[in-house]
């Protein structure tokens, strides 16, 4: 017996000894099959048997299987530029919301210090002004307070114009920032001796939160500057622990302490250096824990999130296509 298949075949095959025909490679679509058998003289079938064949294609043969591959490679495209420019708005948002929370800091360093101070020296003179004609040694004495208490504020404001100046090393190493105020805060030390400050970093540092980055830096740098001037520390020591699950800034000092009305209360009158950190701490998502008795030294904790402290790692390309997928 013999067959063939038309558009398949260009002769007539031998079939197997079962009268089996097998086709691995057939292409889709209507075939005519014939078959065809000889008698014992060796006579072949002139006609033989007509079968009609079809072969129905697999998905990847399928006219829309081409344009589906155009549509899913257009819709990618357009997927990842959608997602770079929502990549880019969000970097614009990241540094508009560094330029307000920037101004917002200005604000309030301006209202809790330099504001504050002047505010109470408007208030010692106009009290000068009253006891002037009756009370002149008095007067003198107020005066005398009066001086003292501008030349406090204008050493706050050349401290807030320092932060502003070294905030923007911040933005490579955290602990080289901090230790860049230190070093210019203890060049201007009147005390002796010099105060020592010490910088230590645990685990392996990470990109930051811009935002995070530049209040953690703050709050560091209020901290030092309270140890030194308001509580005569001789050793100061600054620890940035980098962790899986938080951030952790420690600064401890054997300086005399903080009263217990004035910790409870965060404040005492013309300082706002507890609030402060504090708002900024709660700003960033962190917590803020201060410990501390008289002649007992000062500790402050400050702890952060991951979510919140670390910028995200780069998505790879799959992650993206997984992302994309998933919405």
């Amino acid at each position: 017996m013999q067959y063939r298949m038309d558009g398949v075949d260009s002769e007539w095959l031998d079939a197997s000894p079962a009268g089996h025909a097998v086709y691995s490679t057939l292409p889709p679509g209507t075939h005519t099959f014939h078959m065809r058998a000889c008698d014992r003289s060796g006579v072949w079938d002139p006609v033989g048997v007509v079968y009609s064949i079809t072969q129905q294609p697999y998905f990847y043969q399928t006219r829309w299987f081409p344009a589906a591959n155009i549509a899913f490679g257009l819709l990618l495209i357009a997927e990842l530029h959608q997602w770079r420019m929502r990549q880019i708005v969000a970097r614009m948002h990241m540094r508009l919301d560094e330029r307000v929370a920037e101004r917002t800091r200005i604000a309030r360093d301006l209202h809790d210090t330099l504001l504050q101070c002047f505010n109470a020296l408007l208030l010692r003179l106009q009290t000068v002004s009253n006891v002037l004609p009756a009370r002149p040694d008095e007067a003198k004495r107020r005066i005398e307070h009066a001086i003292e208490q501008a030349s406090s504020a204008i050493t706050e404001g050349r401290d807030t114009l320092h932060e502003l100046r070294l905030a923007g090393s911040a933005a490579t190493d955290l602990d080289r920032a901090i230790s860049n105020f230190a070093r210019e805060l203890l060049s201007d030390a009147a005390t002796d001796p010099v105060p020592e400050v010490h910088v230590q970093v645990e685990g392996t540092p990470r990109p930051l939160n811009p935002i995070v980055r530049d209040e953690v830096y703050r709050v560091a740098t209020e901290a030092i500057r309270n140890a030194i001037r308001h509580a005569h520390a001789y050793r100061i020591e600054v620890e940035i622990r980098y962790d899986d699950h938080q951030l952790r800034l420690r600064i401890g000092d054997d300086g005399v302490g903080i009263d217990q009305t004035i910790l409870g209360s965060e404040h005492k009158e013309g300082h706002w250096g507890l609030r402060g950190m504090r708002e900024r701490a709660k700003l960033v998502g962190g917590t803020l824990e201060v410990w501390s008795e008289v002649n007992s030294g000062t500790e402050i904790e400050l702890s952060i999130p991951a979510a919140s402290a670390y910028q995200e790692a780069p998505a790879s390309f799959w992650s993206i296509v997984s992302r994309m997928w998933r919405t």
